[in-house]
């Protein structure tokens, strides 16, 4: 083989070479450019969903601040009426407070007018006096029963603490032992409670 032959072959098997490098840098090329465009297609298509994302997110958002807004709007007023209904109520309170015996002040009037009558009377005897003074008790027992007050009935009643004070003890064959034999000031109820005891005094055998 001659030089110029081997030398024909080197110059070859070099372009071959040289071919076979830029087939594959062109093949590279080209899927680097593939990747490229598939990451560019991927990244818009992120873009996409997270602008759509967003943009259904925000009428939510609106839609909850609104809802908020309403909510606060609506707690000013049941406090608003809260803070009115207790300056009513504490008001009614003082002036109930204030004027609960104007009932009882109204129903005594007429008893007090019957005793100045009875004490401006002249020339009456004193059974006319009398008889006068039990009207007025009569009357004023009536006015004291409308409104719930009522004497208790102590004698020949078993004695308790609850109802009577007893002052006094006093041996006694006729009735049992710790029984209400002499009431020495009547006792009073106002509906079922106790306002006045009755002074009593009570057996023992």
């Amino acid at each position: 083989m001659t030089t110029e032959k081997i030398n024909k072959e080197y110059r070859e098997n070099r372009d071959n070479n040289e071919d076979i490098r830029n087939d594959e840098n062109i093949t590279q090329d080209n899927t680097a450019a593939e990747e490229t465009t598939a990451e560019e297609t991927k990244s818009n298509k992120s873009q996409q969903e997270t602008g759509s994302a967003q943009a259904e997110k925000e009428p939510e958002e609106t839609n909850l601040k609104a809802r908020a807004e309403e909510y606060l709007q609506l707690l000013q007023r049941v406090q608003a009426d809260f803070d009115n209904y207790r300056r009513r109520t504490v008001q009614e309170r003082e002036e109930s407070a204030k004027y609960c015996s104007m009932r009882l002040a109204t129903g005594l009037l007429p008893v007090l007018d019957n005793f100045e009558r009875a004490l401006k009377a002249e020339g009456e005897d004193l059974q006319s006096f009398r008889n006068g003074i039990e009207l007025i008790y009569r009357q004023l027992c009536d006015v004291l029963e409308k409104e719930g007050v009522r004497p208790m009935e102590a004698v020949g009643s078993q004695f308790d603490p609850n109802l009577h004070e007893a002052v006094m003890q006093e041996q006694s064959d006729q009735y049992d032992d710790n029984v209400v034999i002499e009431e020495f000031q009547k006792g009073y109820l106002l509906a079922d409670r106790v306002i006045r005891p009755a002074m009593v005094k009570v057996a023992k055998n």
